[in-house]
């Protein structure tokens, strides 16, 4: 696999290295011992995958507790990936990077814990999948609103699709900047 820097420090872009012939494809879209030597030593504990029709968007999450870290995929179709940096002491704190993946390229992003995270879907329907450095806890999940515009994230011009829960998430300047993970 080849890994890049993203222009916030600490989110990674990597990018399989895929074989194609007259059957399909193959690549390896995790090898632990890669992932240490180019990334970080991490330790995954879970994996999601989640299926979203067009203009949905979920998100953007983050836990204080247990702040997770992502490695992010899109198995079928398109969306748009967005983290913004909610660690306190970061000199990038507020900031967003956003960056299309797909079924196609099959480009993966490693967003680490102290991130707020979300996807909107830009294609019919996605399979999104992602691996967890910590547990999902419901009690410890906070977010942030997906239109904020301080964010200044490019959103597309379709209707978007958004549960009633996140509907109510504050804007990053509402947030209590105080309680965030280091």
């Amino acid at each position: 696999m080849n890994v890049y820097q993203a222009e916030i420090a600490d989110i990674f872009i990597i990018e399989p290295k895929k074989f194609e012939d007259k059957r399909g494809y193959f690549f390896e879209s995790f090898k632990q011992n890669d992932f240490n030597s180019k990334i970080s030593s991490i330790h995954f504990v879970q994996e999601n995958q989640s299926l979203s029709k067009k203009g949905t968007f979920r998100g953007l999450h983050y836990q204080l507790k247990n702040p997770q870290g992502k490695l992010v995929s899109v198995v079928k179709g398109k969306v748009l990936d967005i983290a913004v940096d909610v660690r306190k002491h970061s000199p990038n704190f507020g900031k967003s990077f956003s960056m299309e993946i797909d079924d196609i390229n099959h480009t993966m992003l490693y967003i680490p814990p102290g991130f707020a995270h979300g996807f909107c879907v830009l294609s019919e329907y996605a399979i999104f999948q992602y691996k967890c450095t910590d547990y999902y806890d419901p009690a410890d999940e906070f977010g942030i609103h997906w239109d904020d515009e301080d964010l200044g994230l490019s959103l597309p011009k379709s209707e978007i699709v958004i549960s009633e829960k996140d509907q109510k998430l504050p804007k990053l300047k509402n947030i209590d900047r105080e309680f965030l993970h280091n």
